[in-house]
């Protein structure tokens, strides 16, 4: 898709093509709100959901340290459900979270469904279908505690986040946007960690090993969270110029 000069340029700057992809990820959340609204929030949420699923096992170093491409677009969801909660209310934040659930459950049944079809022996494709076979299961061949974790993690994290969203904004009111945005997504994002780090992770090593796992990724979501304070203004204000929006009890 890229230029052979785009792709070594960026193979020798892998942090700027990390911020980079960053900022499309957040801004193309933003664009989707701006343009649809509160169904844009929604599907940006799913789109989320189904590239951090597909994208969540390809390790990289960023800034030095070993992380996953599934952080970014696993942390716009925080992102998203944040915008859905400052402008629509608890409730409809709430119903996205849920409707992520959905999405997050049937993306992983279709594609452990689609493990279970063979590859074609046609002569004439059965080399590149083999290729694509292993390729698909290298990527999408889930472990039961990997679901299992990763769909805990994401309920009751995002749950929480809707909570402590509108737990901060009963005591600020509508001032200091940047601090329930920060302090909400940080907090749930420390909670996914440790979720997801003790049921998927613990067992197969230490936990303190397990946790250091989780320490890692922690540190990029944490610097998300900072980045998307900018976004969140963006689309509070980009939306609200054109769409006024009728605020929902919370």
């Amino acid at each position: 898709m890229f230029s052979p000069s785009v792709a070594a340029f960026f193979a020798q700057h892998q942090e700027l093509l990390w911020l980079t992809t960053l900022v499309i990820d957040l801004a193309g959340t933003v664009l989707l709100y701006r343009f649809f609204g509160k169904a844009g929030l929604q599907v940006a949420i799913a789109t989320a959901i189904i590239l951090a699923n597909l994208q969540g096992p390809k390790l990289t170093i960023i800034f030095g340290m070993q992380t996953s491409l599934g952080v970014i677009f696993y942390s716009s969801i925080f992102f998203a459900t944040d915008v859905l909660s400052e402008n629509y209310g608890r409730k409809e934040a709430n119903k996205a979270v849920r409707m992520g659930f959905a999405v997050s459950v049937i993306v992983l049944i279709m594609l452990s469904l689609a493990l279970l079809y063979l590859p074609s022996d046609r002569p004439d494709t059965a080399v590149f279908s083999a290729n694509i076979h292993d390729a698909f299961a290298t990527i999408v061949n889930f472990t039961p505690r990997f679901v299992f974790g990763s769909l805990l993690a994401y309920y009751v994290s995002q749950s929480f986040d809707v909570w402590a969203f509108h737990k901060i904004k009963q005591m600020t009111g509508e001032r200091w946007l940047w601090l329930r945005n920060n302090l909400s997504t940080m907090s749930s994002q420390a909670l996914d960690t440790v979720i997801y780090s003790l049921v998927a992770w613990w067992g197969i090593v230490d936990l303190g090993t397990a946790l250091a796992l989780g320490a890692a990724k922690y540190v990029f979501k944490l610097v998300i969270a900072m980045i998307d304070t900018v976004f969140i203004y963006w689309a509070k204000w980009a939306y609200g110029k054109r769409h006024p929006v009728e605020r929902t009890a919370t």
